[in-house]
């Protein structure tokens, strides 16, 4: 299973950028997809889940400003971000898991399995 995330690029503070992830396939039902960021001189971490059920999780620090989502007939799971900070400067990734984890486990990078490249996202102040 390959992951392919696109979208990234710089925006200015206050702005919006949607990133995409395209999976070769999904995992075995039921599963798990989810965005993980990286800032410079910062330990990765989850952002945002979207499990097969569709429920959501947010991590605090994106929570009203960004949103999960899929279109299941354009193949692609989606990260909208809005109002970007210079904070939100950072590599994101795109990760899925076949099955879901306990709430606790996430946002925990061990958790996943799957994971794309990465795509860059920049916010200027």
């Amino acid at each position: 299973l390959q992951l392919v995330e696109s979208g990234g690029g710089p925006v200015q503070a206050g702005g919006s950028l949607t990133l995409s992830c395209v999976p070769s396939r999904y995992p075995n039902s039921p599963y798990c997809l989810g965005w993980f960021r990286q800032g410079p001189g910062k330990e990765r971490e989850g952002v945002a889940s979207l499990a097969s059920t569709g429920r959501t999780t947010y991590a605090d620090s994106v929570k009203g400003r960004f949103t999960i989502a899929k279109d299941n007939t354009k193949n692609t799971m989606y990260l909208h971000m809005n109002t970007l900070k210079p904070e939100d400067t950072d590599m994101d990734y795109c990760v899925a898991l076949a099955g879901c984890p306990f709430s606790g486990f996430l946002f925990a990078q061990k958790t996943y399995k799957y994971w794309g490249q990465g795509t860059q996202v920049t916010v200027s102040s």
